[in-house]
């Protein structure tokens, strides 16, 4: 009896679950003598394990045919396999109208909009939550900037009274921390190029000052405000960047170099003046931190600037002119504070931009007020 007889197609393990019987096989090929002597021998062993898979490769309609081996054969073969793989392999049981039944379906993915909204509520900023309050979402500096704003300003006056370069060490630094602060404050950092080009101008216009002398500052400051907006225009136009980050970089640039340029107004005003303006902004940004109402705020910090003024004018020689040069410093120290007062709590922004730009601020009127009124 050939081994195909005598070995019945259930012993492959393949169609015993259907209890039938194949079709008669066709007449299988003849085999290469390499492979006789194997099918020979194998025909004489007893069947041993019904379950077994078949280990002979000879050419037979069962490999010619399907080569794939069914799953449950590889499994009687290879052992139970791992929960996670027969879950895999099974296909999902259908309910009563075709939909996967709770038991067999997989477990439901976590809730995608619960995290998120979990999230954000956790890394709610101050003026998020403002908004969601109905509140404004402007946040101000605060009292820490407005103490180093006090101290910058009273360096300032100080150095005024000292002397012209004596006045230029704290007019370097409100100029550099103005350039850095402006470029955050339009959400860009970081632009290392930008600020350096910013302080630079500043730079330049305080040594153009000192060459010609107050008598022609106009012409130093406005001269070298134009120069510094020409060479700012052709850096962005070589730049590769794409049209509108090259706007957005040409506005900050020239924006941050005319900030710090007009700091130098502090450097061709009268000393009188400089003294005066300085300690009057000073007063007014720490009073504007008060925890006051709004209103009552913007009043208490000008009626202090004015006062400031009026008590600085009387030894320094400005006189009554005092009050309305105190006032009027005061009030662009105000709007420097405004500017520099972010919708997104950004410390950075607030040491920087809310250090300087009520100082920076007022120096163009510190220089006309002074012009005319002492």
């Amino acid at each position: 009896m050939s081994s195909d007889q005598q070995y019945p197609y259930g012993s492959y393990g393949t169609y015993e679950p259907y209890g039938q019987q194949p079709q008669q096989q066709p007449q299988q090929q003849q085999q290469p003598e390499p492979y006789q002597g194997h099918q020979d021998a194998y025909a004489q062993q007893p069947y041993q394990d019904a379950g077994a898979t078949q280990t002979w490769q000879g050419d037979t309609w069962d490999t010619q045919y399907q080569p794939v081996v069914q799953p449950h054969a590889a499994a009687d073969a290879a052992g139970p396999p791992p929960q996670h793989a027969t879950a895999a392999a099974l296909p999902p049981e259908n309910g009563p109208h075709g939909a996967p039944t709770a038991s067999t379906s997989a477990p439901p993915a976590p809730d995608a909009e619960a995290a998120p909204e979990n999230g954000a509520q956790t890394r709610l900023t101050a003026a998020q939550r403002a908004r969601a309050e109905g509140r404004s979402p402007i946040i101000a500096p605060g009292v820490q900037p407005a103490g180093l704003t006090a101290v910058l300003g009273l360096l300032v006056a100080g150095g005024a009274a000292l002397g012209t370069y004596a006045l230029l060490v704290p007019l370097v630094l409100l100029q550099a921390v103005t350039a850095a602060g402006w470029f955050r404050l339009n959400g860009m950092w970081p632009a290392r190029q930008g600020i350096a080009l910013a302080f630079a101008g500043g730079l330049a216009a305080d040594a153009a000052l000192l060459a010609v002398g107050r008598d022609n500052a106009p012409a130093a400051i406005i001269g070298t405000l134009g120069v510094w907006v020409l060479l700012t225009l052709v850096l962005q136009l070589r730049s590769h960047a794409s049209a509108d980050e090259r706007m957005s970089g040409l506005m900050a640039t020239v924006a941050s170099a005319a900030l710090a340029i007009l700091a130098t107004g502090f450097l061709a005003a009268s000393p009188d003046a400089v003294t005066v303006g300085a300690i009057a902004v000073a007063v007014a940004a720490v009073a504007r931190a008060l925890p006051l109402p709004g209103v009552v705020s913007v009043v208490v910090s000008l009626s202090a600037a004015a006062g400031a003024g009026i008590a600085v004018g009387g030894p320094t020689g400005v006189g009554s002119a005092g009050a309305l040069l105190g006032f009027a410093s005061g009030a662009c120290a105000l709007i420097g504070l405004r500017v520099a007062s972010y919708d997104y709590p950004s410390r950075f922004v607030h040491m920087t931009a809310g250090v300087a730009l009520p100082l920076t601020a007022a120096a163009p009127a510190v220089y006309l007020l002074g012009r005319a009124l002492v």
